[in-house]
């Protein structure tokens, strides 16, 4: 009986062999056309994209079920589902590091931005980040309408963007969207604490629907700093995301003005934040949401730079944690954890912009840099009473103007372009930000009154404390 069924079972396999041999039309390589394939010579494989069209050309030029592009497909949906994490872990990390009677305050704000960010994103954001030619500025400003026309070979085969853009239309859409509502959520950590809800609500719905779809299209628009002869590189955003949100931070912090009781008689008082663990939990979120923000960015499940980017990304932020306690510890005479925190995001942002372009020890030595950096960022902005009680300018603004540079050393763009790129980017959306703040200071005020800040803005903004104590 049971060499009957053995039997049986490998009939049943064999016939499945046979079926995927069928479904493939392509013989089996012998032993030696094997061993021949395994290795070859290197003028061979030095052209990818020539691989990839001899691959295309067998199967037609835009085939169905070509095994790269459903691979790349589902890999930029995870990488998009992980940036999505990423805003639990903003979410968490600035609730930990601020007070707990504002706690339920700065998860509603995440709520908001994430949830707005995305709407917008597909009412105007998308086709004004992308424009595709269609400026009202040429390669300057292209504000456009919502998304449409994302249906036919745009969502079944190559016909949206070749090899180099691996994805369908609404893949495309998704993993950008993810990317969009970062840039208000870096200044919701800044301005925490005593910025009005409805304010903040009007102001951050209008920096990702239009500041940071501007800024970006710049450079992944096909925008002006694209077009220079040197183009201006930048990955994944260390400039265009963290950069811009850090820069528009700073502008929001100069104009709402410290927390109170921070700064008495030219002495910084710290104001701790009410749940390490939290803040430790919202980091280790945010590393694990960067290996998609940074691995989505290859835009394809290309084997090559996808490995190259997740080395980079995790070795240059354990660079930048480790720097950042050995920093803290001399600075400081501890080992500071929330500096260790800020260290290894740093580290995050100083890979970003080159996590595709330089080795693995270059991204260490580009880490361990930024961790150093963000330290003594921290305590400058402190000291010229700029309050952030995040660390949010320091980690995303000054640390994304290294990241970016760093590549014009380490990875081989071009220093001038790179300088050029931050300062368009940066003043931007610095004077976006500081014009946006104003007119809402002026029309309805930006800054809750010192009873409520007193009281905390759990209770006062949303009537209800995040703590039933």
């Amino acid at each position: 009986m049971t060499k009957v069924w053995l039997l049986a079972l490998t009939a049943s396999l064999l016939a499945g062999i046979g079926q995927v041999n069928a479904q493939d039309e392509t013989p089996q390589p012998t032993p030696e056309e094997t061993s021949a394939v395994a290795t070859p010579a290197a003028e061979e494989v030095s052209d990818n994209k020539a691989d990839y069209d001899a691959l295309i050309e067998a199967q037609g030029n835009e085939a169905y079920a070509f095994d790269f592009f459903t691979t790349s497909m589902l890999w930029t949906v995870i990488a998009a589902a992980m940036v999505f994490i990423m805003h639990l872990g903003f979410a968490t990390l600035e609730a930990g590091l601020t007070q707990k009677k504002n706690t339920v305050n700065i998860l509603f704000k995440n709520v908001w931005i994430i949830s707005i960010g995305l709407l917008t994103y597909a009412a105007v954001g998308f086709n004004t980040h992308y424009p595709c030619g269609n400026w009202q500025i040429a390669n300057f400003i292209g504000i456009n309408g919502p998304i449409s026309g994302l249906t036919g070979g745009e969502n079944d085969t190559f016909a949206y963007g070749g090899l180099g853009l691996a994805m369908t239309a609404y893949g495309d859409f998704i993993f950008q969207a993810m990317f969009a509502a970062t840039a208000a959520t870096i200044v919701s950590g800044a301005v925490a604490e005593r910025v009005k809800l409805s304010s903040f609500m009007i102001y951050s719905t209008i920096l990702v629907a239009f500041g940071y779809t501007i800024a970006g299209s710049w450079h992944w628009g096909e925008g002006f700093l694209n077009q220079m002869e040197e183009p201006f590189y930048d990955f994944a955003g260390s400039t265009v995301v963290h950069g811009f949100g850090g820069a528009a931070a700073l502008a929001a912090v100069i104009v709402l003005g410290p927390r109170a009781g921070k700064y008495v008689n030219g002495q910084v008082r710290p104001i701790l934040g009410h749940s390490m663990p939290l803040a430790a939990v919202g980091v280790f979120l945010l590393f694990f949401g960067w290996f998609g923000f940074n691995g989505g960015s290859v835009l394809s499940a290309n084997p090559g730079p996808l490995g190259l980017v997740f080395t980079t990304t995790a070795l240059a932020a354990a660079a930048g944690a480790v720097a950042s306690i050995f920093t803290s510890m001399v600075v400081l005479k501890k080992p500071d954890l929330s500096m260790a925190l800020n260290g290894l995001l740093a580290g995050l942002v100083s890979i970003t912009a080159g996590a595709d372009a330089v080795g693995p020890w270059q991204a260490v030595l580009m880490g361990a840099i930024g961790g150093v950096i963000v330290v003594f960022s921290i305590l400058f902005l402190d000291k010229i009473k700029i309050d952030d009680p995040v660390g949010a300018i320091s980690v995303h603004g000054v640390v994304g103007i290294w990241g970016t540079i760093a590549v014009a050393i380490f990875g081989g763009a071009n220093f001038m372009s790179q300088i050029y790129g931050v300062i368009a980017v940066y003043a931007f959306a610095f004077i976006f930000s500081y014009i946006l703040f104003m007119v809402l200071k002026a029309t309805m005020g930006v800054r809750v009154s010192e009873e409520e800040e007193a009281e905390g803005l759990d209770v006062a903004e949303h009537g209800v404390p995040a703590y039933n104590e």
